[in-house]
């Protein structure tokens, strides 16, 4: 699992630090910041809620599962 943020999206709402504490945060001027794009596995439901939450749209979980080749 990646994270994937558009940050022109992103209105620092703060949903995601809410739902995600451990991969999410904000900085003093509410500019989201992400701890680790690439969370361990214990972290990927709360990730899921916080992508699914989010109000702007601004987050997504990239699919990085090796795609098998045709052959």
């Amino acid at each position: 699992m990646r994270i994937e943020v558009d940050f022109a999206r992103c209105e620092g709402n703060g949903q995601c630090v809410i739902d995600a504490p451990d991969v999410f945060d904000l900085d003093d001027e509410d500019n989201l910041i992400v701890l680790t794009y690439e969370p361990p596995p214990e972290h990927w439901e709360q990730v899921e809620v916080a992508v699914r939450s989010c109000p702007k749209r601004a987050l997504a979980i990239a699919d990085d599962t090796p795609k098998e080749e045709s052959t």
